[in-house]
């Protein structure tokens, strides 16, 4: 079995931090019982599932402990991919960022730390505008509205022990020490779907009810045009974020 790295330190928390939830409209509509974002982008940039770990590579993620750098370069890809644009971090930038923050080795990162840092600079030439927390993961109606909104779920678990074993569905168990960051692109009755060291990789709801510790929302520069996000309210993100 390959030996991946993982990275993700336990979680920050800041009172600070604006809440999902509170932005959703009271006339949005349901999130549609399935969703896989992949197929969205395959279809916009006229590639296949076989372009998969070139679209969202391993990006280090098996010799440093990077993932939530790693996670931050797909985040990115799929905002990219949603409006027809084909943006790939190369890996050298997502090694750097991960140095600049403080990364070394195995040393890994907090989710927290990564999203400020991109909040506040511009990354291998794109930006986030804001980012908000999902106080309730295991409230998945709201992962599903996240990720059938704008993308992708950002989010942190504490790992299992086969989480290595990427030939089945991650399942609950028994946990190691480990900490991992991966993106969240589909989802349906049965789980989600993720990517992590350049594949994806289907979790079941009760896997994620374990495992998963935080969970974010990342809303890129095309989040101010109400037709990207229907039922979001942008303006009152806005409004609060100049209150922070």
């Amino acid at each position: 079995m390959t030996k991946y790295k993982f990275g993700k330190l336990p979680p920050k928390n800041d009172y600070r931090t604006l809440r999902f939830k509170k932005y959703l409209k009271a006339d949005i509509a349901q999130p549609p019982a399935s969703d896989d974002v992949l197929q969205r982008i395959y279809a916009n940039l006229k590639v296949n599932e076989s372009d998969l770990s070139t679209l969202f590579p391993m990006d280090a993620n098996d010799t440093l402990g990077d993932c939530t750098c790693a996670g931050l370069a797909h985040a990115d890809t799929v905002f990219n991919g949603l409006i027809g644009k084909q943006n790939i971090m190369v890996e050298s930038d997502v090694k750097d960022l991960y140095s600049k923050l403080g990364g070394q080795g195995d040393s890994g990162l907090a989710m927290l730390d990564v999203l400020n840092y991109w909040r506040n600079n511009i990354v291998s030439g794109d930006e986030v505008l804001a980012f908000v927390k999902i106080h309730d993961p295991k409230n998945h109606e709201l992962i599903e509205q996240a990720i059938y909104l704008f993308g992708c779920v950002y989010l942190g678990f504490q790992c299992q022990q086969d989480v290595q074993n990427l030939q089945k569905p991650w399942t609950q168990g028994p946990l190691t020490n480990d900490g991992h960051c991966v993106v969240a692109v589909a989802y349906d009755q049965k789980g989600v779907t993720v990517l992590t060291w350049g594949q994806k990789q289907k979790g079941t709801w009760g896997w994620w009810d374990e495992c998963v510790d935080e969970a974010y929302v990342l809303l890129p520069p095309e989040a101010r045009n109400p037709e990207f996000a229907p039922g979001f309210d942008f303006q009152q993100l806005e409004d609060d974020l100049d209150n922070v």
